[in-house]
């Protein structure tokens, strides 16, 4: 067995979800017979993981710090094996923008967009250009923080005079927002996890607000505020290209041990467009990918096995780093 540090909390707008998800991966580790180290991750952390000695570092952070490649950093930099995608695939994975414009380049269908940060508002006079962006994605938009996750900070423009509001209300948690042609259809999400064939496509996961028009951050966190569907109702071809999507994407951000794609099915069209890639899911009672794995028989305990054995193995798959001559 192996002695292993979880990092959860952090300083992140999503440390409350991170300390659910820690928390249960800590269970599951004991169950399993492991030593566990659950450390909230702070200034003390290289000092933590210095005295704890961990032969392996579970990644149960979401949001900035601990999703974006700095924490993964560190650990490389301490030598420390961890779960999870590597620097650059969080770093892609984390900035919607950036893992858009990847995606539009592979011919890989995600909805229409647009991006700004404060810079081009203010000294550029982007927002002259408003009409033009609302022209061509028209409404309603939706407008997101470039880098958060959770469904943090999104705001539904209907109207013109909805934007101004919803960009102030995005650029309040980043420094970069997305405005995005909205997708009217089902929440969908695929889990991908590497097991013994490499990465698997998990059984499709619906989410279904209830009483509500739009899956934000509490109807996702908040037991009893959605309905989940696993495997979801919908045709077995459509389900098949969503899996498809999903491991294209995974494979494209370079991601690693496992990660979400999250996508919306056009309720008209029935064509699927991809959203987003989650490199670290929520692991908490209401998260996706842990019904997803319940779904097709792998147990969580399994799955936090899985991703430990996955970490110890990792340092002989992610490309090295030459030092200097």
């Amino acid at each position: 067995m192996s002695r292993v540090a979880v990092l959860k909390g952090g300083r992140s707008l999503e440390r409350e979800v991170s300390l659910r998800s820690g928390a249960r991966v800590e269970d599951a580790l004991e169950r399993l017979g492991h030593d566990v180290v659950a450390i909230d991750v702070g200034g003390d952390l290289v000092e933590r993981l210095r005295d704890s000695h961990p032969d392996v570092a579970f990644v149960a952070l979401h949001g900035r710090d601990g999703e974006d490649g700095t924490v993964q950093e560190i650990l490389e930099l301490l030598d420390v094996p961890y779960t999870g995608s590597g620097v650059s695939a969080c770093i892609r994975c984390m900035d919607k923008v950036l893992a858009k414009h990847a995606m539009r380049d592979a011919g890989i269908p995600t909805p229409d967009f647009y991006a700004f940060n404060e810079t081009a508002f203010k000294e550029l006079g982007a927002g002259g250009a408003l009409p033009e962006i609302e022209e061509r994605l028209e409404f309603p938009i939706v407008v997101k923080p470039a880098a958060q996750g959770s469904a943090l900070g999104i705001k539904f423009a209907r109207s013109a005079a909805d934007v101004p509001a919803a960009l102030v209300a995005a650029f309040s948690y980043d420094s970069k927002v997305l405005l995005e042609r909205h997708v009217e259809g089902r929440d969908l999400a695929v889990s991908v996890v590497d097991l013994d064939d490499g990465p698997t496509a998990l059984p499709v996961v619906e989410a279904v607000p209830r009483g509500e028009d739009f899956y934000d951050f509490e109807a996702r966190y908040e037991i009893g505020r959605s309905e989940f569907v696993c495997p979801a109702d919908i045709a077995e071809t459509t389900a098949g290209e969503a899996q498809r999507l999903a491991l294209e994407v995974y494979r494209l951000l370079g991601c690693a041990g496992f990660a979400r794609v999250d996508l919306m099915l056009d309720r008209e069209s029935e064509a699927l467009t991809v959203l987003e890639t989650n490199a670290i899911p929520g692991l908490t009672e209401t998260s996706l990918l842990p019904q997803a794995a319940e779904a097709a028989g792998l147990g969580f305990d399994e799955l936090v096995e899985r991703l430990v054995e996955l970490a110890v193995r990792a340092p002989t798959a992610r490309p090295t780093r030459s030092p200097r001559a």
